[in-house]
This record gives C-alpha cells, structure tokens and sequence, in this order.
C-alpha cells in the first residue's frame, strides 16, 4: 500500500531539496530545510461569549485545515479584558506531514490569489528562528467557506515552522516552494 504524495511535497523532494543544498553546500540531507508543521490559530475577542458565533468560527477553522481545531482556553484572568481564567478565547489546527502539504498547496494556489488586491506576503514576518507568520483577513478566501453561508468575516494567523537555522535560508525554502513574497523586499 503506497502512499499518495501531494504535488508539493513531491516538488520539495524532486527540486527544492537539491536547489538548497547546491546554494548553501549542506553536507548533511538531514541540514537541508523542510516544513515541520503549519498552525492555524483563530482569537475571538468580543465573540468569544456567545456561543453559537464561537461554535461556528471554530467549525470554519475545521473545514479550512481539514482538521478538528482545538478549543484554546485563557490562563490568566485578565480584568480589563473581561476575561476570566479557563475561558474559551479562540481556536487552533496543528497540521503535520501530508496533510500539512495538502493545506500549503491549497494555501498558495488557491485562497492567496482570491485575495483582493493581492500584492504579495512581506519578508520581514520571520521570528529570527526561521519561521515565518502572517495574518488572513478573511475566511472566504478558502474555497471550503460558503459565503452565503457565514454569519461574520473573521480572519485568523498562520505560522509556517520550519527546520531552518536561519530566516534567510527559510525565506529561500519558501520561495522555492511557491510562496508569493513581494517584489523588491
């Protein structure tokens, strides 16, 4: 029984693998830098006490990953914010191997060219370690979303978290891979 691999996954390991260790002359396969995971993370400030809107943001989150989202819960009472210590904030997706690979195909070819005005993703999202995040300011960009259908826009953060050292060599993996980065930065 074999294992169907995704487009992406099949690209890393047929061009982007052999492009990098070229560039910065690994001696290692293991040096050379690959995806780890992709975490979809949703906060919901003023939603987070009605619980439908709470119920249907997370089961968005779910038909976007394709993956069940995790309910994430407050640690700190915060007075201020009105938010009491094990309440439900928001939401996140931990996504893993093919399933990671599937989402980050779907992630560039489709939902970030259905952005308006798409001008590209900024270099400088990266955390010095070689990860990279960025926001989503709308749901409906996902395919998986019917816009009859929701009740609210909302948007949520990815996280790329990749085995690079540096966030050159991560931003050189991820500009093989397809992502779309702006031009001139």
């Amino acid at each position: 029984m074999s294992k169907e691999i995704n487009r992406r996954h099949a690209y890393y390991n047929e061009v982007v693998k052999k492009s990098l260790q070229e560039k910065y002359g690994y001696k290692n396969v293991m040096e050379i830098p690959k995806l780890e995971k992709i975490v979809l993370s949703l906060r919901l400030g003023k939603e987070k006490d009605n619980a439908k809107t709470f119920n249907t943001a997370v089961d968005e989150l779910t038909l976007i990953a394709g993956q069940k989202a995790v309910v994430t819960h407050a640690k700190k009472s915060v007075a201020n914010f009105k938010l009491r210590e094990g309440q439900k904030i928001g939401a996140k997706v931990t996504l893993r191997g093919e399933k990671m690979y599937e989402f980050f195909d779907r992630l560039i070819s489709v939902a970030l060219p259905r952005v308006r005005d798409f001008q590209g993703l900024n270099t400088t999202s990266f955390d010095g370690r070689g990860n990279y995040s960025f926001g989503i300011k709308e749901q409906i960009i996902f395919p998986e979303i019917v816009y009859d259908k929701i009740d609210a826009v909302r948007g949520f953060d990815i996280m790329i978290v990749t085995t690079a050292k540096t966030d050159e060599e991560a931003l050189e993996l991820l500009k093989l891979m397809g992502v779309p980065f702006r031009k001139g930065k």
